[in-house]
């Protein structure tokens, strides 16, 4: 399970997809099945979470893995480059970005 706190040593990558309201569910599912069938199962994983806006225009992932190399293998395989080509079907643009937690407030 994510647990975001300063100073870990771990890599933190937020990605956002820009969709439609009739396409934002159909996105969703294909993360989902994403995670738990492949994702969730490569080394390095730690954990994720899946975030919709209001207007269902855009969705947003925010994982943790052990390393930075842990990710990238996992972008790189041939399993997720076929679902990356079906999410980019349902998408204008995503984008995975690093990220190193800066500060964290509240309990």
């Amino acid at each position: 399970m994510p647990e975001i706190r300063q100073g870990q040593d771990l890599q933190t990558v937020i990605t956002t997809f820009e969709t439609t309201p009739g396409t934002c569910q159909d996105l969703v599912d294909l993360l989902v099945s994403a995670y738990d069938q492949f994702i969730s199962n490569q080394p390095g994983f730690i954990g994720a979470g899946l975030h919709v806006n209001d207007a269902q225009t855009r969705v947003a992932s925010y994982s943790q893995w052990r390393r930075r190399e842990d990710f990238q293998a996992m972008l790189r395989s041939d399993e997720m480059r076929t679902r990356n080509r079906e999410i980019t079907a349902l998408c204008r643009d995503f984008e995975p970005v690093m990220y190193d937690v800066a500060a964290v407030y509240g309990d």
